[in-house]
């Protein structure tokens, strides 16, 4: 790795009180996420970080104590921001059906504009076996993104737009596999999953499901006789 620039040395500088300063912080941050969303947590060096930043290690090492708290500040700080730009773009609910299909817009708009998503989807998978603490954190972010959900749903059915007879966290759980599964198509075959369109399927799917008459709901068809057998040989 070359020496650092003139600029990015500035840009690592110290604020006159002789605090961490802010922008280079956030900057850093930033170039750090578009690595590990490149490379995962295990294939991000401090060194890899700081190439693509233009700055020594040391510079790194002033605003973070190692990759990992690097990576959680990252993590921290850009889900607080998609999750309060997901709420903020909808709230009030008064139209559950509508937010939905806003919530659905954002996250299009969000995966499509930056790395946020595809950082977060990355480590969300690597964290599953690699990682208890981080895997910890997303299953929070997952958690409370299932409640989200959940809440629009019972109000849709206290206003007698949705079913009754549907679980809001079960609906919730749809939504939100739908949502990742659509990203995740995206990011593996961007020229042929149109994001948009995925994901507004995703919403008309569940409306659809959760506005459906009883005549419109497709009828159990009789279990085969080898299901039933199997279904007592897993008990």
């Amino acid at each position: 790795m070359g020496p650092p620039s003139s600029t990015a040395s500035a840009s690592a500088a110290t604020a006159a009180d002789g605090k961490p300063s802010s922008p280079a912080r956030k900057e850093l941050m930033g170039i750090a996420i578009d690595c590990f969303a490149r490379y995962g947590y295990q294939g991000t060096s401090i060194d890899r970080i700081a190439n693509a930043a233009g700055v020594t290690k040391g510079a790194i090492y002033y605003h973070f104590r190692d990759k990992e708290e690097l990576l959680f500040e990252a993590v921290k700080d850009r889900t607080i921001a998609y999750e309060e730009r997901i709420v903020g773009s909808v709230s009030p609910v008064n139209d559950p059906v509508a937010t939905l299909g806003e919530i659905a817009r954002v996250s299009v708009h969000i995966a499509t504009r930056n790395n946020l998503r595809r950082f977060i989807l990355t480590l969300m998978v690597e964290a599953l076996d690699t990682n208890p603490r981080l895997s910890e954190t997303f299953r929070g972010i997952m958690r409370r993104f299932r409640s989200y959900l959940a809440g629009i749903v019972r109000l849709g059915q206290e206003q007698g737009v949705f079913r009754r007879d549907v679980e809001a966290s079960r609906a919730a759980q749809l939504f939100a596999g739908g949502v990742i599964g659509a990203e995740l198509q995206h990011y593996q075959d961007p020229e042929r999953v149109d994001l948009a369109v995925a994901m507004q399927g995703v919403v008309d799917q569940l409306v659809s499901w959760l506005t459906a008459t009883a005549d419109q709901l497709p009828h159990a068809a009789p279990a085969k006789r080898g299901v039933r057998h199997n279904r007592r040989e897993s008990r």
